[in-house]
């Protein structure tokens, strides 16, 4: 059995009221809708709640896959992107302005979210460096425009081919490749003007 034939065999067990089943959806794509939450919000408790409320959705809408016509990952995507879409477009998201920099609670001697955040590097340069790349491809994601931004996160951060990007956005093939290099060079003359870095 395929990994395809794996996942729907385990959505199937999953709506027969399976919790294990359900357990087991959880534990595999738990990281990746996490990811692309955190990409889209650039805050990591935004990221969590937004995650817990993808799946809520995908729990309650589960019946509705259908395996013949998508893979699991492009529909669970496909349900994360109009989460974080109606989201955005409540305005709830539509400026975030917590940074890598601000502390919990804007304790003054707390360490700030940054230097919170775990990193397995072999060398403490090596671990300052990717630090700050990481937060300034955050904060230049966090300018670009919520369509450009989600091209190119689904794209160069979520590893989603081109076909998939257009399924999960609805949207024509040469829209989702206008997109993202329009994106691309938008987050680089960001980086390069911010930062005086060229990616």
């Amino acid at each position: 059995m395929d990994d395809h034939q794996a996942v729907n065999a385990l959505v199937r067990r999953c709506v027969a009221g399976d919790a294990a089943a359900w357990q087991e959806i959880v534990q595999q794509y738990h990281r990746r809708i996490y990811n692309i939450c955190y990409r889209f919000s650039g805050s990591p408790d935004d990221a969590s709640d937004l995650t817990q409320e993808v799946f809520i959705k995908v729990y309650r809408t589960l019946s509705s896959f259908d395996g013949t016509r998508a893979a699991f990952m492009t529909w669970v995507t496909t349900v994360t992107r109009n989460l974080l879409v109606d989201h955005f477009r409540k305005g709830k998201y539509d400026r975030i302005t917590d940074s890598l920099e601000a502390t919990p609670g804007n304790q003054e001697d707390g360490l700030t979210v940054g230097e919170q955040l775990e990193d397995h590097s072999p060398s403490p340069e090596e671990q300052v460096q990717s630090q700050q790349t990481r937060k300034m491809v955050q904060t230049a994601l966090q300018q670009l425009s919520p369509e450009l931004r989600e091209a190119v996160i689904l794209r160069d951060l979520q590893d989603m081919d081109y076909k998939e990007i257009a399924l999960v956005l609805k949207i024509p093939e040469g829209t989702v490749k206008s997109r993202i290099n329009r994106g691309r060079t938008e987050l680089a003359r960001l980086l390069q003007r911010n930062y005086r870095q060229v990616i």
